[in-house]
């Protein structure tokens, strides 16, 4: 296993990493956390399908639709793989923020038909007041909002584990907030604005000890870390391609297979269904039945080839790479004047989002003063606005690494901000 990453020859790999921005400067593309840029391989992968046996799959009695059903599957099979899963526990979603919504609606949907058909839903999925559903102060909206539907549908009451002030999660809260009225425990692995590696294997172990379903948002760290979905404890896991090389357009959710079967599906109609008569249908098994109309099957395809690029260059490299960049950047950060980083301020349990703000100046002008100079660094809430008003800030400027991320892309963020600084007498 190759144990440096060649910074120089994977950025070969990304076409856009070598055009310019504003005014002919060189781009330095610091927003990871948000997409990924894509190499050549996923680019022409996708583009290879579409050419040559681009149909719809599973149904047609053609080569064509053979060929796109055996490259769709195969795609799964390699996803699956990646994380240490099988195929069968593997949805195709559009989007992570569809797969968690996934998981949402199939509370909601069983509460609904609990009302007049309580035998022909799993009761672990149904809600009702007096129930808890819990997350955690630092989630993204999409593993916030549904919650928060889900409560107002079926009477259920949201609770959340807090941040302290280096922003990692009151663990010693953990005891009495999920407790014997919890119903489902959904938190995010790594924080797409803190940055902070949550220790998800232990909160998933008390949501089961009071009987509770454990879900994880995987975005921010399976794109950058081994994952073994089924070590992190967990029943369901949620993560998108975009974020890990792939293309926009493709969500993943892992299951436990013996919890898919018994799931309510979210979205119905063609491919999902098993039989269908005027007055009923019958659903078909997972992952299918998750998978209602014509699915991204150039997306599963692109995606298969990123997760082929990382195995290429090992998830360990990756993590290891991460690392030394996080580490420099927070040495870089924290030795200016005037700069506060929101979340942890040390490289333990930490990923490569890192959020700051700049005495004297809104996030936003800092980053259209890096847009000037040729950074893309993302700035807002970040989907996180409850972590925001956690740390009394309105937006945080954020930067974000990846495989084709070295120190010279800090050192020029790092030199934007003091000019930014300069500019502005602050």
């Amino acid at each position: 296993m190759q144990q440096g990453l060649d910074v120089q020859r994977i950025r070969r790999d990304f076409p856009i990493l070598s055009r310019t921005v504003r005014n002919e400067r060189p781009l330095v593309y610091l927003d990871s956390a948000a997409t990924s840029q894509k190499p050549t391989a996923v680019l022409e992968a996708e583009e290879h399908y579409y050419r040559t046996c681009n149909a719809a799959v599973h149904r047609g009695a053609h080569q064509l639709a053979e060929e796109a059903t055996d490259a769709y599957e195969a795609a799964r099979a390699s996803i699956a793989g990646f994380v240490g899963a099988g195929s069968d526990e593997l949805v195709f979603t559009k989007n992570a923020t569809e797969s968690l919504n996934l998981c949402a609606y199939a509370f909601s949907n069983a509460s609904a038909i609990a009302h007049h058909a309580p035998d022909s839903v799993d009761p672990r999925f149904v809600l009702a007041p007096g129930d808890s559903i819990v997350v955690t102060q630092m989630e993204h909206h999409a593993n916030l909002v549904p919650w928060q539907e889900v409560c107002a549908k079926t009477g259920a009451t949201l609770r959340w584990v807090g941040v302290d002030d280096d922003g990692r999660l009151d663990m010693e809260s953990l005891d009495s907030v999920i407790d014997e009225t919890t119903k489902v425990v959904s938190v995010v692995h790594q924080s797409n604005i803190l940055g902070t590696i949550n220790p998800v294997r232990d909160v998933m172990a008390r949501a089961h000890a009071v009987g509770a379903i454990g879900i994880v948002d995987a975005c921010q760290s399976i794109p950058h870390m081994p994952v073994n979905v089924a070590e992190l404890g967990a029943d369901l896991v949620a993560w998108s391609g975009h974020k890990m090389l792939g293309p926009t357009g493709l969500g993943m959710l892992w299951g436990r297979q013996e919890l898919l079967d018994v799931m309510p599906p979210f979205i119905t109609g063609g491919s999902m269904i098993e039989t269908v008569f005027m007055e009923h249908s019958t659903y078909a098994a997972a992952p299918k039945r998750f998978e209602a109309g014509t699915p991204m099957v150039a997306q599963a395809v692109g995606t298969a080839e990123a997760v082929r690029y990382l195995d290429g260059l090992g998830m360990d490299a990756v993590a290891a790479h991460e690392h030394m960049l996080t580490g420099y950047a927070l040495d870089r950060l924290d030795e200016m004047r005037g700069v506060r980083i929101i979340g942890p301020r040390d490289n333990h349990e930490r990923g490569s989002a890192l959020s700051f703000v700049v005495e004297g100046l809104h996030p936003h002008d800092v980053g259209q003063f890096l847009d000037d100079r040729g950074v893309a660094v993302r700035v807002g809430h970040h989907c996180a606005w409850p972590t925001c008003r956690r740390f009394g800030v309105p937006a945080t400027t954020r930067i974000s690494t990846y495989i084709y991320n070295d120190t010279h892309d800090i050192d020029v963020a790092v030199e934007g901000i003091h000019a930014a600084q300069k500019f502005f007498g602050v």
